[in-house]
């Protein structure tokens, strides 16, 4: 798996009629995107042997408009601290990949420009029917979908007991055989989720009982097991061996066994009930270079630049270019059926498990009670 593909596609597919002048960054050097996204989750030049997407735009822009576009690439650790820095105006940026469950939040709150799909051409070839149009953007007026997939339990099968992960369920988050060697996610949202999966709640409930058994939960999995709360540490932490259990999203399991130390051997499953999730391409309300940012969404639909992204991720695509390649699928081995497990209706799943936006009194409420949990 770590032999990288390079997609040979024709530059054609790539070009945008380029009528319309830019508005927004005048004609040198001064145009900068700012792209604001998660970690390890774009071909950014890491891999010499995979497309560095924001270079070959900046490129393939000049080349196609005669401007010369910077992009600027930064990233963030959660949903929740994307919203809290677009709530709190201390960035400004023209390019976001959040969740779901967050672009509902955003559009509820018109925290988002809607787009202009003329720019945006390849949508229309390139993403699977089903995924427009879902619940967080029905009209399918604020975003591009740009991965999906599930969360699951990444643990080291020299450290873990088989029979304690034969029933592939989350118990494992909570089993005190592997005190001070549990990783959960540094999140509400996620963490939570854990917790309401294991005891069979409705994950968007808005019983103020039930999140209280959550969270009575989450602090006996604290209180038994002495859990860590990570996110992007989870990969050097799981992939050294320091920790043995962690519930992480299935793309990343994949850079992490790719990555693992002598001795650690990472493994994978999905509990019955967990959460699906689509994130999606968006541009935050008021972005400075609407347009080029479209035209970036376009260019991130090209199949050179979606097939680098997802070799770079691990994460299952809803880009036809992508999951129909060949090439692809070969470089992917064993975990082509993990990520497109054969016969799961993902859509159904969705409906039933996928996070959805909680109304203010219950964000508000799930905020206090995780500050109980990880102060208490």
């Amino acid at each position: 798996m770590k032999k990288r593909i390079i997609a040979l596609i024709l530059a054609a597919a790539l070009v945008i009629p380029a009528a319309l002048a830019l508005s927004s960054c005048g004609e040198k050097y001064d145009c900068v995107l700012n792209v604001y996204n998660w970690g390890e989750y774009m071909s950014i030049g890491n891999d010499p042997e995979l497309l560095n997407v924001p270079k070959a735009f900046e490129e393939y822009y000049y080349k196609t408009y005669g401007v010369r576009v910077k992009v600027n690439y930064d990233t963030y650790a959660s949903n929740e601290d994307l919203r809290a820095k677009l709530e709190s105006g201390a960035i400004n940026v023209d390019v976001i990949i959040p969740s779901d469950y967050m672009i509902e939040y955003f559009v509820k709150h018109d925290m988002l420009e809607k787009l202009d799909f003329s720019n945006i051409p390849l949508f229309e070839t390139s993403i699977e029917e089903g995924f427009r149009n879902l619940y967080y953007d029905p009209t399918n007026e604020y975003s591009v979908p740009y991965t999906y997939g599930m969360v699951g339990v990444i643990y080291d099968a020299n450290t873990v007991k088989a029979e304690d992960v034969a029933a592939k369920n989350w118990d494992l988050m909570w089993n005190p055989a592997y005190r001070d060697k549990i990783v959960q996610f540094n999140n509400p949202r996620d963490a939570f989720g854990t917790a309401m999966y294991k005891l069979g709640i409705d994950v968007n409930t808005t019983d103020k009982a039930d999140w209280d058994r959550a969270a009575a939960e989450l602090k006996k999995q604290f209180a038994d097991v002495s859990c860590c709360y990570y996110m992007d540490e989870i990969f050097n932490a799981m992939e050294s061996g320091e920790m043995a259990v962690g519930a992480y999203y299935a793309g990343d399991y994949f850079t992490m066994r790719d990555e693992q130390a002598d001795g650690v051997d990472l493994q994978f499953y999905y509990p019955e009930a967990t959460n699906l999730y689509v994130d999606a391409i968006c541009i935050p309300k008021g972005a400075k270079n609407k347009l080029v940012a479209e035209r970036f969404i376009n260019f991130l639909l090209s199949e050179e630049a979606a097939v680098a992204n997802a070799e770079t991720t691990y994460y299952a695509s809803p880009n036809k270019t992508v999951y129909e390649n060949e090439a692809y699928k070969e470089y992917l081995g064993d975990a082509y059926d993990v990520l497109y497990p054969e016969g799961f209706n993902f859509f159904e799943a969705f409906k039933k498990y996928a996070f959805r936006n909680l109304n203010d009194e219950m964000l508000d409420y799930m905020t206090g009670l995780w500050n109980s949990v990880k102060t208490h």
